[in-house]
């Protein structure tokens, strides 16, 4: 545990670049891994989630426009030729170009609450699992969310794509090492004076991964595992509204195409099927899931 907890802060410090919170998750998962048998089984069960951050930190080691021209024009186009809307004036805009117009403080402010469950909401859930001693679920769950975000990181690389606010900001011209903007989002840290989504994507260089929208996929993932793992109606109903509210900010705010939304529930179907109905259906795969979910039981 500690060589592997040096080994990922050694590269993550020379390839990367070393921040407060690598040293603070280090700390906390030797603290845990250590301390009693029930929090080292816990560690072990947030194996998956913890390859899912560390993948995510490390795409910045080979940025996907270096890979792959990115599409910017050819994305926005054929937006517009699908879902665009015609104006009196008969200009068509895409959907993004009309909210950017056309918006609500009320909507400004769901949109908020909805972008800031995108991450913390699915993990939640998965510890929900965990934690009411469903861990063959968690365990499907966590490791189908993982699957769906390493197809989504190959995407990424293979046809990097610009965001609706990256042609709104910079045109149609290609600019390397571009950071994140927090496009229409930043109304609802105006409304409320926090700055949460100023500090989440100032610092975000990985731009150019706006297809498929893994933010529209972790709610999708949740929700499919809330039905399948019988969870009470309230987290189903809980997890579906949750889930459209993150689709609908997404184009709401400038951050994803709805083609980026259709290719992250694309994903996510994929990566469910994929799991479930072919790995699963390894007999290696069977025992190593079998001998997985008795060790962290």
């Amino acid at each position: 545990m500690v060589l592997c907890l040096l080994l990922w802060l050694g590269v993550t410090a020379l390839c990367v670049g070393f921040r407060p919170e690598h040293a603070f998750m280090a700390i906390l998962l030797a603290a845990l891994f250590f301390a009693t048998d029930a929090s080292r089984r816990l560690v072990v069960a947030l194996i998956p989630f913890a390859i899912f951050g560390i993948s995510y930190d490390w795409m910045n080691m080979v940025p996907n426009y270096t890979v792959n021209p990115v599409d910017i024009g050819g994305l926005y186009a054929t937006e517009k030729s699908l879902f665009g809307i015609t104006l009196a004036s008969a200009e068509v805009l895409t959907p993004n170009e009309f909210f950017a117009i056309h918006h609500a403080p009320w909507a400004d402010l769901l949109a908020g609450f909805f972008y800031l469950c995108w991450v913390p909401v699915p993990i939640i859930f998965g510890l929900y699992l965990y934690f009411i001693g469903k861990k063959g679920q968690y365990l499907h769950f966590s490791l189908v969310f993982l699957l769906v975000n390493l197809l989504g990181f190959t995407f990424y690389y293979i046809h990097p794509a610009a965001p609706p606010w990256y042609v709104a900001s910079h045109g149609f011209d290609f600019i390397a090492g571009t950071h994140g903007e927090v496009a229409g989002l930043g109304r609802f840290d105006e409304m409320t004076g926090l700055g949460i989504f100023d500090a989440l994507y100032a610092r975000n260089s990985n731009v150019f991964a706006a297809l498929p929208s893994l933010h529209s996929a972790y709610m999708l993932v949740a929700f499919i595992y809330a039905l399948r793992s019988q969870s009470p109606v309230w987290l189903k109903i809980g997890c579906a509204i949750i889930c459209l509210g993150i689709w609908a900010t997404a184009v709401y705010s400038s951050h994803h195409y709805i083609i980026d939304v259709l290719a992250g529930i694309t994903v996510t179907l994929l990566g469910f099927v994929i799991f479930e109905y072919i790995m699963m259906r390894i007999p290696a795969w069977q025992r190593f899931m079998s001998k997985y979910t008795l060790y962290i039981s």
